[in-house]
């Protein structure tokens, strides 16, 4: 049973995710839309640097206070998936992809940066795209992954060494 509860916190992330992208990131006006506005400027900019010692807090207190509870477990999972979306997104803009998965991700999260900023939420999965119709269909999606394709990695480094992270205008 925990570990279905735990692929429901890594699931459970991947909606989430959506919210923070694409509610609290471009559709609303959040505190999270000045930083992802700075992480769409300059893509070395990591936003969610921050967020780590809050989460990494919670859960040491969840492990402490109840064990590896139901929520506790699915609170891992989240946690989890956060972590896999923190490294996927890293090696979209830093890392030449090696897989066709890697490869289809990081053309449609730089179809979203550099073509259609108000749609393509999903990082890690299209899923909430789908069920939100913020996606794009299959044969314009097609056409702008590969306008995007050829698009170098980012050289240099990220701000993740400022961490915590306090944005500047």
């Amino acid at each position: 049973a925990d570990v279905f509860i735990f692929l429901g916190g890594v699931a459970g992330w991947t909606f989430l995710e959506y919210v923070i992208h694409g509610w609290m990131g471009h559709t609303f006006r959040t505190f999270a839309t000045p930083l992802h506005r700075m992480h769409h400027r300059d893509p070395r900019r990591v936003f969610a640097i921050s967020a780590w010692l809050p989460v990494a807090a919670i859960w040491i207190i969840g492990v402490t206070c109840w064990g590896l509870a139901p929520a506790v477990v699915f609170y891992s999972g989240m946690v989890s998936g956060f972590a896999l979306y923190e490294f996927v997104h890293y090696r979209i803009h830093f890392v030449p992809p090696r897989t066709h998965l890697e490869a289809y991700l990081r053309e449609r999260h730089l179809v979203h940066h550099y073509r259609v900023p108000d749609r393509c939420f999903g990082v890690t999965s299209p899923l909430w795209d789908h069920v939100f119709r913020s996606g794009i269909a299959a044969a314009e999606m097609r056409s702008m992954r590969a306008a995007v394709a050829a698009t170098p990695p980012l050289s240099g480094t990220s701000n993740a060494h400022m961490f915590p992270f306090r944005p500047t205008r």
